[in-house]
Protein backbone atom coordinates (compact mmCIF):
# COMPACT_ATOMS: atom_id res chain seq x y z
CA UNK A 1 0.00 0.00 0.00
CA UNK A 2 1.23 3.57 -0.94
CA UNK A 3 1.05 6.61 1.86
CA UNK A 4 1.45 9.90 0.13
CA UNK A 5 4.70 11.69 2.27
CA UNK A 6 2.73 14.85 4.54
CA UNK A 7 4.62 17.67 5.70
CA UNK A 8 7.02 17.04 8.24
CA UNK A 9 5.77 17.93 11.49
CA UNK A 10 7.92 20.13 14.25
CA UNK A 11 9.28 18.43 16.73
CA UNK A 12 9.18 19.20 20.68
CA UNK A 13 11.65 22.38 21.43
CA UNK A 14 15.28 20.42 22.27
CA UNK A 15 14.66 17.68 19.69
CA UNK A 16 15.44 19.86 16.55
CA UNK A 17 18.90 18.05 16.14
CA UNK A 18 17.42 14.50 16.53
CA UNK A 19 16.89 12.56 12.50
CA UNK A 20 13.90 12.41 11.40
CA UNK A 21 12.64 11.03 8.13
CA UNK A 22 9.62 9.58 6.51
CA UNK A 23 8.93 5.87 6.88
CA UNK A 24 7.55 4.70 3.27
CA UNK A 25 6.82 1.06 5.09
CA UNK A 26 4.69 2.41 7.60
CA UNK A 27 3.57 5.47 5.90
CA UNK A 28 4.48 8.22 8.38
CA UNK A 29 7.10 10.35 9.83
CA UNK A 30 9.83 8.62 12.65
CA UNK A 31 12.62 9.71 14.63
CA UNK A 32 15.61 7.75 14.18
CA UNK A 33 17.85 7.84 17.27
CA UNK A 34 21.86 7.21 18.24
CA UNK A 35 23.76 6.10 21.13
CA UNK A 36 22.92 8.54 23.77
CA UNK A 37 19.95 9.63 22.60
CA UNK A 38 16.48 10.12 23.55
CA UNK A 39 13.32 11.45 22.51
CA UNK A 40 9.83 12.54 23.15
CA UNK A 41 6.59 13.27 21.30
CA UNK A 42 3.48 14.13 21.50
CA UNK A 43 2.28 13.80 18.21
CA UNK A 44 1.18 10.15 17.88
CA UNK A 45 1.45 9.58 14.30
CA UNK A 46 5.05 9.24 14.00
CA UNK A 47 7.66 6.60 14.99
CA UNK A 48 10.27 6.44 17.27
CA UNK A 49 13.13 3.89 16.08
CA UNK A 50 16.95 2.69 16.65
CA UNK A 51 18.98 -0.42 16.10
CA UNK A 52 20.24 -1.39 19.54
CA UNK A 53 22.99 -3.98 19.73
CA UNK A 54 24.19 -4.10 23.87
CA UNK A 55 22.81 -0.74 24.18
CA UNK A 56 19.04 -0.83 25.97
CA UNK A 57 15.95 1.42 25.19
CA UNK A 58 13.49 2.06 27.13
CA UNK A 59 10.49 2.56 25.72
CA UNK A 60 7.29 5.34 27.69
CA UNK A 61 4.11 5.90 27.17
CA UNK A 62 1.27 7.99 28.85
CA UNK A 63 -1.38 7.22 26.78
CA UNK A 64 -3.87 9.67 29.13
CA UNK A 65 -1.72 12.32 27.99
CA UNK A 66 -0.63 11.60 24.43
CA UNK A 67 2.77 11.56 25.44
CA UNK A 68 5.67 8.88 24.60
CA UNK A 69 9.65 8.37 24.57
CA UNK A 70 12.32 6.47 23.91
CA UNK A 71 16.23 6.60 24.73
CA UNK A 72 19.25 4.39 23.76
CA UNK A 73 21.88 4.22 26.49
CA UNK A 74 24.57 2.26 27.96
CA UNK A 75 26.55 2.10 31.63
CA UNK A 76 30.17 2.83 30.81
CA UNK A 77 32.84 0.53 30.31
CA UNK A 78 34.55 -0.61 33.73
CA UNK A 79 37.87 0.43 34.52
CA UNK A 80 39.90 -2.12 35.94
CA UNK A 81 40.81 -0.96 39.51
CA UNK A 82 38.69 2.22 39.66
CA UNK A 83 36.49 1.79 43.07
CA UNK A 84 34.20 4.83 41.73
CA UNK A 85 33.31 2.92 38.58
CA UNK A 86 30.04 1.68 39.94
CA UNK A 87 28.45 5.01 41.53
CA UNK A 88 29.92 6.30 38.39
CA UNK A 89 27.46 4.06 35.42
CA UNK A 90 24.93 4.17 38.55
CA UNK A 91 24.63 8.11 37.61
CA UNK A 92 25.12 7.72 34.19
CA UNK A 93 22.07 5.33 33.52
CA UNK A 94 19.54 7.20 35.77
CA UNK A 95 20.65 10.57 34.08
CA UNK A 96 19.30 8.86 30.67
CA UNK A 97 16.59 7.27 32.05
CA UNK A 98 15.48 10.21 34.19
CA UNK A 99 16.06 12.84 31.01
CA UNK A 100 13.50 10.97 29.47
CA UNK A 101 10.87 10.77 32.50
CA UNK A 102 11.56 14.43 33.28
CA UNK A 103 10.63 15.63 29.75
CA UNK A 104 7.23 13.75 29.75
CA UNK A 105 6.20 15.14 33.21
CA UNK A 106 7.04 18.10 31.53
CA UNK A 107 4.42 17.12 28.59
CA UNK A 108 1.96 16.24 31.05
CA UNK A 109 2.45 12.89 31.50
CA UNK A 110 2.30 11.16 34.99
CA UNK A 111 4.40 8.80 36.22
CA UNK A 112 1.30 6.48 37.53
CA UNK A 113 0.09 6.14 33.87
CA UNK A 114 3.50 5.71 32.44
CA UNK A 115 3.81 2.29 30.20
CA UNK A 116 7.71 0.83 30.20
CA UNK A 117 8.85 -1.43 27.77
CA UNK A 118 12.58 -2.52 27.31
CA UNK A 119 14.49 -3.83 24.57
CA UNK A 120 17.65 -4.45 23.96
CA UNK A 121 21.35 -5.50 25.71
CA UNK A 122 22.78 -8.32 23.36
CA UNK A 123 25.92 -9.48 23.87
CA UNK A 124 27.68 -8.62 20.81
CA UNK A 125 30.78 -6.99 21.36
CA UNK A 126 33.54 -9.92 22.83
CA UNK A 127 35.08 -9.14 26.12
CA UNK A 128 36.04 -10.28 29.52
CA UNK A 129 32.63 -8.35 30.54
CA UNK A 130 29.02 -8.89 29.49
CA UNK A 131 28.79 -4.95 28.56
CA UNK A 132 24.57 -6.19 27.59
CA UNK A 133 24.05 -7.76 30.48
CA UNK A 134 24.97 -5.17 32.99
CA UNK A 135 22.65 -2.61 30.96
CA UNK A 136 19.99 -5.18 31.54
CA UNK A 137 20.49 -5.24 35.53
CA UNK A 138 20.51 -1.70 35.84
CA UNK A 139 17.60 -0.96 33.74
CA UNK A 140 15.30 -3.91 35.66
CA UNK A 141 16.85 -2.39 39.05
CA UNK A 142 15.97 1.47 38.23
CA UNK A 143 12.67 0.35 36.81
CA UNK A 144 12.08 -1.77 40.23
CA UNK A 145 13.19 1.21 42.41
CA UNK A 146 11.19 3.92 40.75
CA UNK A 147 7.55 1.58 40.54
CA UNK A 148 7.28 1.97 37.16
CA UNK A 149 5.18 -0.83 35.07
CA UNK A 150 6.78 -2.90 32.90
CA UNK A 151 4.25 -3.95 29.90
CA UNK A 152 6.92 -6.20 28.10
CA UNK A 153 10.55 -6.78 27.49
CA UNK A 154 13.06 -8.22 24.89
CA UNK A 155 16.23 -8.35 26.44
CA UNK A 156 19.72 -10.38 26.11
CA UNK A 157 20.99 -13.30 24.41
CA UNK A 158 23.71 -12.45 21.79
CA UNK A 159 21.58 -10.39 18.46
CA UNK A 160 21.25 -6.90 17.78
CA UNK A 161 17.50 -5.84 17.40
CA UNK A 162 16.05 -3.16 15.24
CA UNK A 163 13.41 -0.97 17.62
CA UNK A 164 10.42 0.56 16.33
CA UNK A 165 8.16 1.90 19.12
CA UNK A 166 4.53 3.25 18.09
CA UNK A 167 3.62 5.83 20.43
CA UNK A 168 -0.12 6.05 19.06
CA UNK A 169 -1.01 2.29 20.29
CA UNK A 170 2.30 1.58 22.52
CA UNK A 171 3.49 -1.77 20.34
CA UNK A 172 7.55 -2.31 20.21
CA UNK A 173 8.15 -4.00 17.34
CA UNK A 174 11.29 -5.74 17.70
CA UNK A 175 13.38 -7.62 14.76
CA UNK A 176 15.87 -9.54 15.76
CA UNK A 177 19.50 -9.61 13.27
CA UNK A 178 20.43 -12.65 13.11
CA UNK A 179 23.14 -11.69 10.30
CA UNK A 180 24.44 -8.10 10.02
CA UNK A 181 25.95 -7.38 6.39
CA UNK A 182 28.46 -4.93 7.99
CA UNK A 183 29.47 -4.15 11.78
CA UNK A 184 28.21 -0.72 11.62
CA UNK A 185 26.02 -1.34 14.75
CA UNK A 186 29.35 -2.70 16.63
CA UNK A 187 31.59 0.46 15.36
CA UNK A 188 29.08 2.82 16.39
CA UNK A 189 28.42 1.20 20.10
CA UNK A 190 32.71 1.07 20.39
CA UNK A 191 32.60 4.54 19.54
CA UNK A 192 29.87 5.49 21.87
CA UNK A 193 31.99 3.26 24.69
CA UNK A 194 35.40 5.50 23.62
CA UNK A 195 33.17 9.23 24.17
CA UNK A 196 31.70 7.71 27.76
CA UNK A 197 35.53 6.57 29.01
CA UNK A 198 36.06 10.37 27.90
CA UNK A 199 33.42 12.45 29.22
CA UNK A 200 33.01 14.04 32.43
CA UNK A 201 29.65 12.49 34.46
CA UNK A 202 26.98 14.92 34.14
CA UNK A 203 25.59 16.17 36.87
CA UNK A 204 22.74 14.85 39.06
CA UNK A 205 19.16 14.85 37.68
CA UNK A 206 16.66 15.09 39.89
CA UNK A 207 12.71 13.75 39.28
CA UNK A 208 10.10 16.55 39.97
Amino acid sequence: MMFTQTSQPAPLSGFEHINRYWDRQHGCWAAKLLPGEFYVTTNLSELICTTLGSCVSACLRDARAGVAGMNHFMLPVSSEGNPCWMNMATRFGSAAMEYLINEMLKQGASRENMEVKLVGGGRIIQSMYDVGRRNIDFVLEYTRLEELKVMASDLGDIYPRKVVFCPLTGAMRVKRLRSLHNDTVIQREQHYVAELETQPVAGDVELF
